[in-house]
C-alpha cells in the first residue's frame, strides 16, 4: 500500500532516508536514531495530526533545540549533545503526565562480573525487560584472575569476623567444581560412549552439557557472572529505585552504576531514578517503611515452630470453577453473549458438551509452539516448590505469572546429581556442601542477608508459583523437553501432572509436555546444531 500523505520536498525525503526504511509506505521502521529522539518523537505523535515522517523533519531535525545533528553524529560529542538538549526531550516527555511513555526508549546495559544473588534481584522485574545471564551449562566456572576464584567478596563481610571461613567456603566449593569436571566427564565416557553417527562435536557439547549441568550445584551464590539487559526506560527506573534500595550493598552498587551509564544515553528516561530525585526519595522511603512493618507483622504472627521441608512440589491452591470458566472463555469471542451468560451455559452443559468446547481449543496443536487461546488464563494455580536454587535461577525467567521466593539458606537440604552418586566423588561434593552449610550458619546468626553469598545452587529454596493454565502450559512443555536440566524436567513434569489429576479435563492442553527420561539429554539438539553448520559451510 503506497500513501503520499506526508508532504515532503525532495531535500526533506533524502534526509529521512538516513532515518525510515521507506519514505512511501505506511508502514515503515526508524532506524539511525538516538533512543531518546525516537522516545520522544513518538511520544509527541500520539498527539499530533503529522504523519511521522514530517514530525520528525519539521519538529527534530528542523529545530535548532533539539541539536539533531549533534545527537545523530555518532562522534565523540554525542553524549554531551543528548545532555544539551536533554530539557527538550524532558518538556515533551513530562508534558503527557503518563509513566508509559518512558517505554518508548529503550537501551542495552552490560553488568559484569556481579554475582547470581545480584542477577536474580535485577531478573525479578517482570515487565520491559530481557534479561540474559552467562550459562552456567556451556561456560566452565573454574578460572582464576591473579590467582583467585572468580566470586564476589562481599564488603560486609569481608570486614567481620567470618572474612577468613567465608573465603575459605568459598573457596573449597570452586575447588572441588574445578576437580570433579574432568573426572566427571572421564566417568560420562565410559558410561556413554560416542556413537559413530554422531559427529564429535555434537557429542562433545552434549557430554559438556550434562557434566555442567550435574555440577553447577557446587557454584555459591557468590559466583561472579555476566548478564545483559534490553530494556525501556521505565523498566530501567524501576529496576534502579529498587536495587538502590536495597540492603545489600552489591545491589546499591548496581544500582548506582546503572543510572550513571543509561543516563548518559537515555538521560530522560532514567532521570527520576536519581538518588536526590523526589520520585526516587519517595519510592526508597516507601520501600523502607513497608519492608520493615512487614518484618515487624511476620514476627508477630508467624512465631509457630518450623516443619520440616524437603524437596517437593504442591498444588496448594486452584479455583474449582476453572473448567466451566476456562469454557465460558473459548465461547466469548465467536458469541454476542456476555461472560456471565455464558457461564451459567456451561453449568448446564453436559461433560461430553463441555469437552467438545475444550477441544476445538487444542484439536489444531501440531506443537508447543502453537499457542492457546486466551481463554485458558481463566484457570490459574498456586503451588509451592521446594528444589534446588539452580532450578530456581531457570524456572524464574518465565515472567507471565507470579514468584516470590523465601530467603536462600541451607536449611532445606541440598541436591546430589545422580551421575556422581555411589562414586568416589560424592563425598568430596558432600564435604564442599557441608562446609558451605557450617559457614552459612555462622554468618547468618549476625548477617542474614549476606550469609545466603555463601550457599551453593545444589541447596533447596523454597518458593511459590501462581500460574494460569496458558503460561503454565507453555511452561511446562518447554521445560520438560529432552535438553531440559534434569531437576526442572522434573519439576515441569509434576506440574503438568498435578494439574492433569486434579482438573482431568486439562490434560488435553498439557499434550507435549514429556515424561521420558534422559542420559546426553541435549545430544540430538547438538547433533541438529552441527547439521546445519555443516549445511551452511558447503
Amino acid at each position: 500500500m503506497e500513501e503520499n500523505y506526508d508532504k515532503l520536498t525532495e531535500s526533506q525525503i533524502n534526509t529521512l532516508k538516513k532515518h525510515v526504511s521507506n519514505t512511501s509506505s505506511n508502514v515503515f521502521a526508524l532506524y539511525n536514531l538516538p533512543e531518546v529522539i525516537k522516545g520522544a518523537l513518538f511520544s509527541r505523535y500520539s498527539r499530533s495530526s503529522l504523519g511521522l515522517r514530517t514530525l520528525l523533519i519539521k519538529e527534530f531535525i528542523d529545530n535548532e533545540e533539539v541539536g539533531f545533528d549533534d545527537v545523530t553524529s555518532g562522534g565523540g560529542d554525542t553524549f554531551s549533545a543528548i545532555k544539551k538538549a536533554q530539557n527538550f526531550y524532558d518538556r515533551g516527555l513530562d508534558g503527557y503526565g503518563d509513566d508509559s511513555v518512558g517505554e518508548l526508549g529503550s537501551a542495552h546495559l552490560a553488568v559484569e562480573s556481579v554475582s547470581m544473588i545480584a542477577t536474580k534481584a535485577i531478573e525479578e522485574s517482570r515487565i520491559g525487560g530481557s534479561p540474559l545471564e552467562k550459562s552456567t551449562r556451556y561456560i566452565y566456572f573454574d578460572q582464576k584472575v591473579r590467582g583467585e576464584y572468580l566470586f564476589y567478596r562481599e564488603p560486609v563481610i569481608m570486614t567481620s569476623a567470618y572474612r577468613d571461613v567465608y573465603i575459605e567456603a568459598c573457596n573449597k566449593l570452586f575447588a572441588t567444581y574445578s576437580d570433579l569436571v574432568p573426572r566427571l566427564t572421564a566417568l560420562m565416557q565410559e558410561r556413554h560412549p560416542r556413537d559413530p553417527e554422531t559427529s564429535t562435536a555434537a557429542y562433545t557439547s552434549s557430554l559438556r552439557a550434562k557434566v555442567l549441568d550435574a555440577l553447577r550445584g557446587l557454584l555459591p551464590a557468590s559466583t561472579l557472572t555476566n548478564m545483559g539487559i534490553h530494556g525501556n526506560g521505565r523498566f530501567f527506573e524501576g529496576i534502579i529505585h529498587k536495587l538502590q534500595s536495597h540492603n545489600l550493598a552489591e545491589l546499591k552498587d548496581i544500582g548506582g552504576k546503572a543510572f550513571e551509564e543509561l543516563h548518559k544515553v537515555v538521560p530522560s528516561f532514567v532521570r527520576r531514578a536519581e538518588i536526590t530525585h523526589k520520585h526516587h526519595k519517595a519510592y526508597a522511603e516507601f520501600f523502607e517503611t513497608m519492608s520493615e512493618e512487614l518484618s515487624l507483622v511476620t514476627s508477630r504472627y508467624v512465631d509457630f515452630a518450623k516443619e520440616k521441608v524437603s524437596s517437593s512440589v504442591s498444588l496448594v491452591d486452584y479455583d474449582g470453577d476453572a473448567v466451566v470458566k476456562v469454557a465460558a472463555a473459548l465461547l466469548y469471542e465467536h458469541s454476542d453473549k456476555g461472560l456471565f451468560e455464558l457461564e451459567e451455559h456451561c453449568r448446564k452443559l453436559s461433560e461430553e458438551d463441555i469437552a467438545g468446547i475444550l477441544d476445538a481449543a487444542c484439536n489444531a496443536r501440531n506443537n508447543r509452539r502453537h499457542k492457546s487461546p486466551r481463554a485458558l488464563e481463566r484457570a490459574a494455580f498456586t503451588f509451592e516448590i521446594v528444589a534446588d536454587f539452580g532450578v530456581y535461577r531457570d524456572l524464574q525467567r518465565h515472567r507471565m505469572l507470579t514468584q516470590e521466593r523465601q530467603a536462600l539458606t541451607c536449611d532445606y537440604g541440598y541436591y546430589i546429581p545422580n551421575e556422581i552418586l555411589g562414586t568416589d566423588m560424592e563425598s568430596d561434593y558432600r564435604a564442599a556442601m557441608d562446609k558451605a552449610c557450617e559457614v552459612y550458619n555462622a554468618i547468618a546468626v549476625e548477617l542474614p542477608e549476606e550469609a545466603q553469598y555463601v550457599v551453593p545452587m545444589a541447596y533447596n529454596i523454597r518458593w511459590y508459583f501462581h500460574v494460569n493454565l496458558r503460561a503454565l502450559q507453555w511452561l511446562c512443555e518447554l521445560r520438560s523437553s529432552p535438553a531440559g536440566h534434569p531437576t526442572y524436567r522434573y519439576i515441569a513434569q509434576r506440574l503438568a501432572k498435578d494439574v492433569s489429576s486434579a482438573v482431568p479435563e486439562f490434560e488435553r492442553f498439557l499434550k507435549f509436555v514429556d515424561y521420558e527420561g534422559y542420559e546426553l539429554g541435549r545430544l540430538d539438539q547438538e547433533q541438529r546444531i552441527e547439521e546445519k553448520k555443516a549445511q551452511h559451510e558447503r
